[in-house]
């Protein structure tokens, strides 16, 4: 999980989507995706609408090759609105440990920059933590 967190606040679309099998399906929202160059497309656009983005995850369960997953980040949009998201992801995996399928639902709430609680990457201290519902 925390590598996944880690990869995802690097904001760096190309060395995300090495998680990902060549033919990975998405489901992001309303969007579907195949492939890695659609998933880089994908993430592309979305950093460059959600500004200072960074993202907390949490195990929600797991077995054999699957993995449920929540989390909640936050960002703000080009007018200085911020939001934190939150939302579930459904994870499955290839024998070599790629991801093949990832389902996001995600939920975004308009918050006030002063409502804030996640700022960059997890510090090493935080690491472990759970993170909370609201």
């Amino acid at each position: 999980m925390q590598a996944a967190e880690d990869a995802w606040n690097t904001r760096d679309p190309e060395k995300v989507a090495l998680a990902y099998t060549e033919d990975s399906v998405w489901r992001n929202r309303d969007t579907f995706v195949q492939g890695r160059a659609e998933i880089v497309a994908l993430l592309k656009a979305k950093w460059e609408r959600e500004l200072d983005y960074a993202l907390r995850k949490a195990l929600w369960t797991f077995a054999d090759n699957r993995i449920a997953v929540r989390f909640q980040y936050e960002s703000h949009d080009a007018a200085g609105i911020w939001y934190r998201s939150y939302g579930n992801e459904n994870w499955e995996f290839d024998s070599h440990g790629l991801m093949v399928r990832r389902e996001a639902s995600i939920n975004d709430v308009v918050i006030d920059e002063s409502e804030r609680r996640i700022f960059g990457p997890r510090p090493e201290s935080e690491r472990g933590q759970e993170i909370p519902l609201r």
